[in-house]
């Protein structure tokens, strides 16, 4: 007989910014176009809304209905007795974890679902920081037994047709639909892009209702991404890692409702906030270094920056802002390029979406392919560790210097474990991948290699640019 515990019972999705790719050419409707040059691909620019209201996004953040179904309330009510000093909400949320939302589902029933800050808000230097990604997710286990717990719950409590059944049907489906396919091997990772593509592969393209028979199959090994922080998405052209996230950034945002929504429906209600939930991520600022900073150093280090960095990560004060909006070529920059190539050449995700409602309605997105991943942008890049896409580098003196990035390393547990000197995590290096907070690079798709432009510059320029990078 198993016992769930709340924390067991909460262990739901990052549901923002879910990270994605798409099929060249077979499943997607695109075709991939390998480049030669060097400086990869220009991402162009699409036109996105600047209608939005940024508090009334955030409301909608904190209290709204986005996902459409989820837990029933009553049945976690008793064990939200707390009240959440870090994230003040009022009303039924008080007592409400961050990453998650009570809302009235369709019929009036209370639910409890995940919301954007379960996947992008963490704690930096022990304060609460919406917008920054958070690296404590995990996903190391299954979640199977919390899959079967759930529904065995709710079922046991609720009679069959009833309202409260009909409440969790469409989020009960679905977590049990995903669940084979989003443990990942490593901590600090989320299976970002799984999470959609599970979701998807029993859902109708045209109305988004669940069905039993899958759309495609899905291999079971989970590739992983790191979080990005939502303060730059207004440099962007392009959404995810491999920026393959086109067209209206309101429509792409709201695929995170896959997981819960009952129908398009639904999906288009929640639509109706998005180009608020988008202003507000738009208005985020980056948190400003709380250290002192050598600023004769930093000048030094602005200038390597220019003549080494700014090519294809753009330029941040004091000179005017300019982002390239790059994607780099898989040959170029050599970072691990399974995630690339899983979801360029064998995802069932791209060519779902692009015959989807999300694609097919108005406002349009897609989601288009290439081989490659895109410079970020680097406003307070001191605060995002881990670095590269797969979330494998611990700092950033480490991500400029691959030789002395560590194989196995272990994270720290305490949120106050930042690295001023090296700009990241504390960290211990490991003889052996073995242990529940280490980080294993040897695993396929977890590499730390590629992105070895650092290691051309001197040891005291590496200085200089860290000094520099704690002013952005």
């Amino acid at each position: 007989m198993h016992r769930f515990s709340l924390k067991t019972l909460l262990i739901l999705l990052p549901i923002a910014g879910i990270t994605l790719y798409c099929a060249p050419g077979k499943r997607s409707g695109h075709t991939v176009v390998p480049t030669t040059d060097w400086r990869g691909l220009v991402l162009p620019a699409t036109p996105q809304s600047t209608t939005g209201n940024p508090d009334a996004g955030l409301n909608y953040l904190l209290y709204g209905d986005m996902l459409g179904t989820g837990m029933p309330y009553a049945l976690l009510a008793k064990n939200l007795v707390k009240p959440n000093a870090d994230l003040v909400r009022e009303g039924i949320n008080a007592n409400v974890p961050t990453g998650y939302t009570v809302f009235n589902a369709a019929n009036g029933v209370p639910v409890m679902n995940g919301n954007c800050f379960s996947c992008h808000a963490a704690y930096l230097n022990g304060e609460l920081v919406l917008g920054l990604g958070n690296t404590w997710p995990g996903y190391q286990k299954s979640i199977k037994v919390a899959a079967w717990g759930m529904r065995k719950l709710v079922n046991n409590k609720y009679k069959k047709g009833s309202p409260e059944r009909e409440a969790f049907g469409n989020f009960g489906d679905y977590y049990r639909g995903i669940a084979p396919y989003v443990k990942t091997k490593n901590p600090g990772t989320t299976p970002a892009f799984r999470l959609e593509e599970a979701c998807v592969r029993l859902r109708n393209p045209t109305d988004l209702r669940f069905q039993p028979k899958a759309n495609f199959s899905m291999q079971r090994y989970t590739l992983p991404s790191d979080v990005p922080p939502l303060w730059n998405l207004d440099l962007k052209n392009a959404l995810y890692y491999n920026s393959m996230g086109r067209g209206d950034f309101s429509k792409l945002l709201l695929q995170a409702v896959v997981l819960a929504t009952p129908d398009s429906t639904s999906a288009r209600h929640a639509l109706r906030q998005m180009d608020d939930v988008l202003a507000w991520a738009k208005s985020l600022q980056p948190p400003p270094y709380p250290y002192p900073i050598d600023s004769a150093l930093a000048s030094e280090g602005h200038l390597v920056f220019l003549e080494n960095c700014e090519g294809c990560h753009g330029k941040y004060a004091p000179d005017p802002v300019a982002y390239p909006n790059e994607l780099i070529a898989l040959w170029v920059v050599q970072t691990d390029p399974l995630y690339a190539m899983y979801l360029a050449d064998q995802s069932g995700l791209p060519g779902w979406y692009n015959e989807s409602w999300f694609a097919k309605s108005t406002p349009t997105s897609s989601l288009w392919p290439n081989y490659g991943y895109v410079a970020p942008p680097l406003e307070g890049i001191w605060a995002t560790a881990p670095y590269l896409h797969n979330g494998s580098v611990p700092t950033i003196d480490d991500l400029l210097n691959s030789t002395q990035r560590p194989v196995y390393w272990e994270r720290p547990t305490d949120s106050h474990a930042y690295d001023a000197v090296k700009l990241g995590w504390q960290y211990a290096s490991k003889k052996t991948g073995k242990g529940k907070n280490t980080y294993n690079t040897r695993k396929a798709g977890y590499s730390n290699q590629g992105h070895t432009f650092g290691d051309e510059l001197s040891a005291s320029e590496r200085k200089a640019v860290l000094e520099y990078l704690k002013t952005l």
